[in-house]
């Protein structure tokens, strides 16, 4: 894999300004008008890649099509709950738009869809106290918000002005993260024990499912080590098939499997269903039947938090994973990315699947050479077909998606070897943002720590002019941030 050293002193071209990768000899000449859009050839990548990636991301990142409706299918305020195969085509259809404008305009390798972290607060925070409408209209307000930060140009200028040390520690930490989510959501690691961390939940292995995620993962390595391409998606489509074998042979209970049995579904078209697009009540969660201003406020406050950073997080590391970053951390075009990464908050709250950020699966099909916004292109056309066959979507299970969140997870650490890590000004904060972000299950909370111990050092060293203004600026918010429940303490909200 082409990647960009960041040492001083090295030689390679940097990206072009327009996202290219020229060699020291010219340019290679477009192959076709394809080629000539999304700039294949100029990023050193080929048509092939790009469509294994694009496959690679989808097969990585199905899983949300049935998860996402799990985490908002509780009651709402008025105690309605909603229709599972509604949610499925809001999360698909929501998935499909966003993801193909991210290919098309911002001609990067990146996928969006319900982001977790955003699903996982509109269902704690938001929902109870609401009604759907309202709930989705917080999404689009606070997607609208972070679209008016990428206008401005602040997103990009805080994304550009964290220091670089900083921005390889945030592609670590996502490793890890995703690393740590590969191994829980494939049954190998385990929490709420007798230990904080357990292997399984025994301190032992045990069941088929969690033999599927090993042999698939050991499977996965060992054609990286024989230099086979598209590893991870043959390692995933192995996977599935060896799933369902074994499924059917050792006639393993459902429960056993973490989210969707390896099955072949009776009917694999399904009708979508298109009953909540639309249902928006923008400033509803405000007034006197929603929330009140205060505690809406302070939701629209930590959406757009898990929102913001947290993409900005990821496109840090997936781009700088997939070489698209300059010397000093930067990634062209990126406005056009943040941009869209910003609407789909505000798109996923139109289509009723709560706000739309990048995914790090997004890594995946980066690892399988994807390089340009083509292979985005053809995972939301993908998510754009399972509104017509969803239940296929269930056929690959978590396990072995897992599998390839843990091989990305070991790929993503090799930019620990950019840091001075003997330097303790930039070794501290960088340790903070690699390690919380798997150990809090949050990104959001790694790149806070990192700044702050970030700034706070530079200032006990008598240099707080240095890290900018920007960077005490997110000081404060991160401050904010990690002190919220006292805050809304003091404002009054429960």
């Amino acid at each position: 894999m082409t990647r960009i050293p960041t040492e001083p002193g090295t030689t390679e071209d940097r990206p072009a300004e327009d996202g290219t990768r020229p060699s020291p000899q010219e340019a290679p000449r477009p192959t076709g008008a394809l080629d000539a859009y999304f700039k294949i050839s100029a990023r050193g990548s080929t048509l092939a890649n790009e469509l294994r990636g694009g496959v690679t991301t989808f097969m990585a990142m199905a899983y949300i099509i049935l998860l996402n409706p799990l985490i908002l299918s509780g009651a709402d305020a008025t105690g309605a709950k909603l229709d599972p195969a509604a949610l499925t085509t809001a999360t698909a259809l929501a998935a499909a738009v966003t993801t193909v404008l991210m290919g098309l305009v911002g001609n990067v390798p990146l996928a969006l869809a319900a982001g977790l972290s955003v699903s996982g607060a509109v269902s704690a925070l938001v929902v109870p106290h609401t009604t759907w409408a309202q709930a989705m209209g917080l999404c689009v307000i606070y997607g609208l918000l972070i679209v008016l930060l990428v206008v401005s140009g602040l997103r990009e200028r805080i994304m550009n002005g964290i220091p670089l040390p900083l921005k390889h520690a945030i592609t670590i930490g996502i490793g890890l993260f995703v690393t740590v989510i590969g191994l829980y959501k494939a049954g190998f690691m385990h929490t709420g024990g007798p230990t904080p961390l357990s292997l399984g939940p025994t301190g032992e292995l045990s069941g088929w499912p969690v033999l599927v995620f090993c042999v698939t993962l050991l499977a996965i390595f060992v054609l990286m080590a024989r230099g086979v391409r598209g590893a991870i998606l043959l390692g995933i489509a192995g996977g599935t098939v060896l799933a369902v074998i074994v499924n059917r042979a050792a006639h393993v209970p459902a429960g056993a499997w973490r989210n969707s049995v390896p099955v072949w579904p009776g009917s694999p078209v399904s009708a979508p269903d298109f009953g909540l697009f639309g249902h928006v009540d923008l400033f509803g969660a405000f007034g006197g039947h929603g929330m009140g201003a205060i505690s809406a406020s302070v939701a629209v406050f930590t959406l757009v938090l898990a929102g913001f950073f947290d993409a900005m997080a990821t496109i840090i590391g997936v781009g700088t994973e997939a070489g698209l970053a300059d010397r000093r951390g930067r990634m062209p075009g990126l406005s056009k990315a943040l941009f869209i990464d910003g609407a789909g908050g505000a798109v996923g709250g139109l289509a009723g699947a709560s706000g739309q950020t990048v995914f790090v699966e997004s890594a995946t099909g980066v690892g399988d050479g994807a390089r340009t916004g083509l292979a985005s292109t053809v995972t939301g056309a993908l998510f754009a077909l399972m509104l017509f066959f969803s239940p296929i979507a269930g056929i690959v299970p978590v396990e072995v998606a897992s599998a390839a969140l843990v091989v990305i997870g070991s790929m993503m650490m090799s930019q620990a070897r950019h840091i001075d890590w003997s330097d303790r000004e930039v070794a501290v904060p960088a340790f903070l943002t690699c390690v919380l972000m798997p150990f809090t299950y949050s990104i959001t909370a790694g790149v806070a720590a990192g700044v702050i111990s970030y700034t706070v050092i530079k200032a006990g060293l008598g240099r707080w002019r240095e890290p900018g203004v920007l960077m005490w600026i997110l000081t404060a918010v991160f401050v904010v941030y990690f002190a919220i429940t006292p805050v809304k303490s003091w404002l009054g909200v429960h």
